[in-house]
């Protein structure tokens, strides 16, 4: 039998910093970011405060790694739903609809569109979720001009347009009584809002 291979520090850091990733998403998305501490995260993570502070700054910073980690497997999750769609003129609005079904997800509910504005700023936000969604929007509109699927124009300030629409449609879903009733009335007004970009409209 082969000797079993032990891991370096520097793994075994990024396996500690996973770890806390992992289990502060979960506590974030369980109870909000004012309702986590510090405490909470390296009990449940079973970890010293120090091999917390060995990675993070504070609880904002750890927030923060939280926020890229839930806005890339948003991404994965929208480009996954887009690629299954092999009906051309389904993909924009694929794409968009799977955002709208990420926003019943309490992790995009409590972390991406309830606590990170107030928690790390208007500014930084914006900043994070333009990187991760203005392309992949912008991306999303290109495609569906080439296709013929909506009218040639300048997408860059169509994708921020878009992009506002979505951000406030999942923040409105989110504060929902009823989530899925509110998720299936801005699906169907996001519908319309693409058809009025087809090039016959």
């Amino acid at each position: 039998m082969p000797p079993v291979r032990t891991r370096t520090k520097a793994e075994q850091g990024e396996a500690t910093r996973a770890k806390l990733v992992r289990v502060s998403r979960q506590l974030f998305a369980a109870r909000g970011y004012a309702k986590t501490s510090i405490q909470d995260i390296t009990r449940r993570a079973k970890v010293t405060r120090g091999a917390l502070y060995h990675h993070f700054a504070d609880k904002r910073d750890v927030f923060l790694a939280v926020f890229e980690d839930v806005e890339r497997d948003l991404g994965v999750q929208i480009g996954a739903a887009v690629a299954e769609e092999k009906r051309p003129e389904r993909r924009l609005k694929t794409g968009l609809n799977a955002f709208l079904d990420a926003c019943l997800d309490r992790d995009v509910q409590r972390i991406v569109l309830i606590d990170a504005p107030s928690v790390l700023g208007w500014e930084t936000w914006h900043e994070i979720d333009a990187a991760y969604g203005l392309g992949m929007t912008r991306q999303g509109l290109e495609q569906a001009m080439a296709d013929g699927v909506i009218v040639r124009t300048d997408p860059e300030p169509l994708a921020h347009l878009l992009l506002g629409a979505l951000n406030e449609a999942g923040l409105a879903i989110a504060r929902a009584d009823d989530v899925q009733a509110a998720r299936r009335r801005f699906g169907r007004s996001l519908e319309r809002l693409i058809d009025g970009l087809r090039p016959s409209a």
